[in-house]
């Protein structure tokens, strides 16, 4: 899926991070993440800006998606 080319960029609470992220220190209840997925939704990165999130993407030549 996407071929290797498409990610998507995901908000996600603090409280739900180590449902996807298991190896991500405990965080600190309500705080907005975001986080980058490859199109077959293998976490790829987490951090609390969009902007970031899109950067990391770009900079490993995929095309970055928002996700609702």
């Amino acid at each position: 899926l996407g071929g290797g080319r498409i990610a998507y960029v995901r908000t996600i609470r603090s409280e739900d991070v180590q449902k996807q992220f298991p190896q991500a220190p405990a965080l600190a209840p309500g705080s907005q993440l975001f986080a980058l997925h490859a199109a077959d939704g293998t976490p790829i990165m987490l951090t609390d800006s969009r902007e970031a999130a899109v950067a990391n993407a770009w900079s490993n030549e995929l095309q970055a998606v928002s996700v609702h």
